[in-house]
């Protein structure tokens, strides 16, 4: 055999392994999901919101910021989501890893966010793997448990089916 056909052999399985790595790191087997680290934090009207209090909800829960374009982008699709899902199960809860709380209710209030939204900070981002880039979602199941983590932009068509089949068989 060439080495230029060895390389192009070692190149795909290396790309296949990395493949296979990240796609279980971010869609867990039933055996690998672990629960959603519990945690309460202030929502924008000062109310407290306890994460473990939507348990029996399938929850999308968004990592985000003001200034943070993609996060822009998405955020219409998870106001669609609430408002399309909201009576079958789904909760959208908004984490904003913004610095101070006037520009979130001012962007809240722009965007028509229909779910709630609390103030994140760095202990909740740290027990959540660390919130290194923005937007991070999780979608978590009915019964607690991580079922995906959505690092940067994601094809909201995807998340969208990964809501109705939680919505339908939890």
């Amino acid at each position: 055999m060439r080495s230029g056909a060895i390389t192009a052999i070692l190149f795909a399985l290396v790309a296949t392994v990395l493949a296979v790595g990240l796609f279980r790191l971010h869609h867990p087997t039933s055996s690998e999901r672990h629960p959603a680290p519990d945690f309460r934090l202030a929502q924008l009207d000062g109310q407290p919101l306890q994460l473990s209090s939507y348990r029996g909800k399938v929850v999308l829960l968004d990592f985000w910021a003001t200034w943070c374009v993609p996060c822009k982008e998405e955020i219409p699709h998870l106001v669609e989501f609430q408002q399309k899902y909201g009576d079958r199960g789904l909760q959208v809860i908004g984490i904003s890893m913004d610095d101070a709380p006037d520009p979130v209710r001012t962007f809240a209030q722009q965007f028509h966010m229909n779910y709630p939204v609390v103030m994140g900070n760095a202990k909740v981002g740290e027990i959540y793997g660390g919130v290194l880039g923005l937007p991070i979602a999780f979608v978590i199941g009915r019964n607690g448990l991580i079922y995906s983590k959505k690092i940067g932009s994601v094809d909201m068509a995807v998340l969208e089916r990964e809501i109705q089949n939680l919505l339908q068989t939890e």
